[in-house]
Formats: C-alpha cells, sequence, structure tokens
C-alpha cells in the first residue's frame, strides 16, 4: 500500500472520530489538557502546590494565546508536509 494511501486512511480515521465525538456531545466544551489535569489534581490533592511555577511568560491576552496556537499549528502542518513530500519525492527518485 503505498504512503499516500495510508495517510489518507489515518486523516479520514481521525476526521471520523472528531465527528463522531462531536455528533455524541454536542454540549461539550473543548478545553485544554492542561485545565482537566489540574482539576484532577485540585480534586484528588486540595493542598498540592506545583512545585516548578512556569518559564515566566505569560501572553498578554487571548488573543496572542491563539496566535500561538494556531503557529504551532501551522508548524506542526509544515513538518508533516514536509516529511510526506520528502517521502513521496525519494519514492519517484527510486
Amino acid at each position: 500500500m503505498k504512503l499516500e494511501y495510508l495517510v489518507a486512511i489515518v486523516v479520514i480515521l481521525f476526521a471520523a472520530q472528531f465527528f463522531y465525538g462531536v455528533a455524541n456531545n454536542p454540549d461539550s466544551e473543548f478545553g485544554g489538557a492542561d485545565g482537566e489535569a489540574a482539576d484532577m489534581i485540585a480534586e484528588m490533592n486540595p493542598d498540592y502546590e506545583p512545585w516548578f511555577g512556569g518559564i515566566g511568560f505569560e501572553p498578554p491576552g487571548g488573543e496572542t494565546e491563539s496566535l500561538l496556537f494556531a503557529l504551532q499549528a501551522a508548524f506542526g502542518a509544515v513538518v508533516i508536509g514536509y516529511t510526506i513530500g520528502y517521502y513521496k519525492g525519494k519514492g519517484e527518485k527510486n
């Protein structure tokens, strides 16, 4: 099976899983894993104090945080696209 078909199948399965989850939980909120983990830790141990305070960078607003998240997603897409293109080009060369 060619790599393109395998990648297409993975993308379709991921999209199907996403839409299945959204259809079964229409009132759900999409929160981050950090918030879920903090809530779980607070529930398990209310006296817990983090041993590390972060790197000292706090985005100035929600838009900046969204921008950084979008840049992270774009960078990931570029890396995935480059990798797929690299292997496709390598396959055509041989």
